[in-house]
Order: C-alpha cells, then structure tokens, then sequence
C-alpha cells in the first residue's frame, strides 16, 4: 500500500510540475510574442499611436493662432462688431464669411473670458484673460513647425483591448471610443502592462481613404509611411482650404439652381472694380453656357469647369465682358446670409458671385 501510495503522490507531483511548466511556457510566450500581437509601453508603435491620438490644436486657429491647443466650446466671441456664439467648428465658416466680407477693412476678433482650453493631452485649463492664453500659446510651435502631432490619418472607433500583467493575467478589457481615450490608454501604460488589440481596426487617412489594419507591424508602418505626407494644415491662414471637399457635381448643383447672379467683388489686375457690373445679372446653364443681363441687353457665353478640390479651374468666356473672362480658381463656395462662388487667381484677380438662393 505503501508503495502504492508513492507511486500516486509522485504523479501528482509530476502532473502539477508538467501545469506549472506549461504556464509558464504559455507566460513566456505571451511576454515575447511577436510584435505584431502585443503592444508594450515605450515601444516605437505605443509611441506612433499616441501621437497620432493627440489633441491637434490648429483647427481653430482663425480664432487664436495656437497650433497645441484648442479653444472648448461653445464661446462667444465679437467678429468685426458683430458678437456671436460658436458652438461648433462648423461656425467657424461664420467667422471666416464675416472676415471675407469686406477686403478693405482691418479684421477685429475678440473672447470673451473666461474660457476653457484642450491641452494637446487633452487636459482642460480655464483661462481668464488674453495674458494667460499668451503665456500657453508662446509654448507652441509655429506656422508649420515639425511637432509631435500626426494628422494624416485617424483611427476609426471603438477599438476594443484586453490588458495582461506580467503574470500572464487580464487586468481588463476595454472599450475605446475616442482620440483622448486611447490617447489615455497609451500614456498610462506601465513596463509590466501588456495590451492585446483586437485587430482588424480601420483608420482613414487624409484623402479619405479607409484602410483596414490586421496586425500592429502593419499599423506601424502605416503610421510611418503616412507621418509626414499630407499638409497638416498648421498654418494661420484660415483661407487655404476652402475647397478641400469642392467637386463639380456641387458647383453645378449651386450655380445652375440659383438664377440671377450678380457680381459682388471684383478685382483685376491689382485694381477694384466692384462696381463695374453693377445691374448686371449672371445665369448659368448645366450645357455650359451663361447669359448676361443688363439695360435691355442680353449677352451670351460658356463656362466650364475642370479639376477637384481647391484645383478646380472655371474658365468663364463672355464676349465684351473682359473683367469676367479668366480661367478662374475656384477658391470657396461659401453659404451663409447669401451664397458665394468665389474664384481667384494669384491676389491680383477676384471675381465672386453672390445671391440669396432659396
């Protein structure tokens, strides 16, 4: 019985030595897994996440020109004498119509304090006076300026991960829904944490392409690729992008639906001539063609459009109307109190288009 017994203990002893080895291997395993299955703090993709994650401060800059924070909304602010109230970034469109309204004048904006700023960690500040911005805006990089943030691609969310220890257990597993979540998520992170994402995940980039991503070896070298190849827009000039997302079905759409255009800025050669057309009636046709209306008279022309985005050439030919006629850039169609076709060529020619449309 006796010998029996032994012969029972030790093969518990060796089965709980086989378990205990086993869990181990599977540790060791997990802890030296391949790069594209475990994502650790401090790792070169950790870091490429985070900063793709960051808080881009220079979209509001028509408002304040600070490129590492944004200002919370909503805020009210005075725009040339006029107050008004933004709610979202979408109103920015009505600081930028109110600016555009007049070239000759000298552009005022004002906040109205206190308010709240984002942090390109996403920590909120209050900030009570113009001093106390400055002293958070003197921190940041200029126009252009190589900074941390990557802006040409985003992730699409949630992103959902499980977090191990050391020890080869689930601390948690979570739900990410947002750029200041994961943003978080990355910077908490401690040496002995080890984050399994639940692949695939999609990300789009900058020209709107979506892409899908399977593994961290392949969303590193996305990130990587894509780090500095788009214009990140970290300038101070609220004019340059404001046909990001013009194509010629939309100038069609607005230009063909509304009759009766007049000329409300024009400028040729250096030279105003706001006036000139005044009384005169623009109406353009979807087979290319355009009529002029003035005093009883009638004239008649082509415009057509070529190119995407803020490359899109109108080129207007009118007969006797000279001023009109220019292979114009299409800079904005703006749609506020009235709607505006705005085309230009280098700063020396403007022509802009304006009526209240339905």
């Amino acid at each position: 019985m006796k010998t029996i017994a032994r012969k029972v203990i030790f093969c518990i002893f060796i089965m709980v030595l086989t378990l205990t080895t086993s869990c181990r291997s599977e540790e060791t395993e997990f802890i030296k897994a391949p790069e594209d299955e475990v994502l650790v703090a401090n790792s070169p993709v950790a870091s490429l996440i985070q900063k793709t994650s960051i808080n881009d401060g220079s979209n509001d800059n028509i408002i304040y020109n600070a490129n590492c924070f944004n200002i919370k909304l909503p805020i009210t602010v005075n725009v040339n004498g006029n107050t008004i109230i933004i709610n979202s970034e979408e109103d920015y469109k009505i600081i930028e119509y109110l600016f555009d309204e007049d070239d000759d004048d000298v552009d005022t904006i004002s906040i109205s304090f206190p308010i709240t700023i984002i942090l390109s960690d996403f920590t909120n500040v209050t900030i009570n006076n113009y001093t106390e911005l400055y002293n958070y805006s003197s921190t940041c990089n200029g126009e252009n300026e190589i900074d941390d943030d990557i802006e040409c691609l985003d992730f699409y969310y949630p992103i959902t991960a499980s977090l191990y220890n050391s020890n080869n257990e689930i601390i948690d597993s979570i739900t990410i829904t947002s750029d200041a979540q994961l943003y978080g998520f990355i910077k908490n992170l401690s040496s002995s944490d080890f984050v399994a994402i639940t692949f695939p995940i999609k990300v789009k980039l900058y020209d709107g392409t979506e892409l899908t991503i399977n593994n961290l070896v392949e969303l590193k070298n996305l990130i990587e690729t894509y780090d500095n190849n788009c214009d990140e827009d970290d300038d101070y000039d609220y004019n340059d992008d404001d046909c990001n997302d013009c194509n010629q079905d939309q100038l069609l759409d607005v230009l063909t639906n509304c009759s009766g255009w007049e000329v409300d800025r024009l400028k040729r050669y250096g030279n105003d001539y706001d006036n000139y057309y005044d009384g005169y009636t623009f109406n353009f046709y979807p087979n290319g063609t355009l009529s002029v209306y003035w005093d009883g008279i009638t004239a008649y022309g082509t415009w057509v459009a070529s190119g995407e985005g803020n490359n899109m050439v109108v080129t207007v030919n009118v007969p006797g109307l000279d001023y009109c006629n220019n292979d114009w850039v299409l800079h904005e169609i703006s749609k506020y109190t009235e709607t505006k076709i705005d085309l230009r060529v280098g700063d020396n020619d403007r022509l802009r288009y304006a009526k209240s449309c339905n």
